[in-house]
């Protein structure tokens, strides 16, 4: 079985992998990170769950160009230089996330729904072709 493969921003695509992901970003340097994803599957689908606390349908582009799924973000942090922060661990970064779509998946029936902070991505499988069977003929 062939699984999807994250990328990063220079389309590099991530080796020795355990699980479907690696999350190889980490930090920023700050307490900001990278949306955390999930995957998983069943029969008919695969399905993707980003982490992205704070954002709206508004905030979240989705594509899908020669089977790489990207997940970005462009929104902003909400400074205020009137606000003296004693601790501020809550902020918004630009991101961007790719992953190359395994083979099987329906790239034209791809939805995602965002509620409660978590991205859902639902990636429907094509139907498994089944071999044909071909009738030989023994000629006289």
């Amino acid at each position: 079985m062939k699984y999807m493969v994250t990328r990063n921003n220079n389309n590099h695509v991530s080796d020795g992998f355990d699980g479907l992901f690696n999350d190889f970003f980490g930090d920023w340097g700050t307490s900001c990170r990278i949306p955390s994803v999930d995957v998983h599957e069943n029969d008919k689908q695969y399905t993707l769950e980003a982490e992205l606390p704070g954002y709206t349908q508004d905030d979240v582009k989705i594509n899908v160009q020669k089977h790489v799924l990207t997940i970005s973000s462009e929104k902003e942090s909400h400074e205020n230089e009137d606000k003296k922060y004693l601790v501020r661990e809550r902020c918004y970064r630009s991101f961007e996330r790719s992953f190359t779509l395994p083979e099987g998946v329906d790239e034209d029936h791809i939805s995602a729904d965002l509620e409660n902070g978590v991205l859902k991505v639902a990636l429907p499988k094509l139907p498994v072709e089944q071999p044909k069977k071909i009738e030989v003929k023994i000629g006289k």
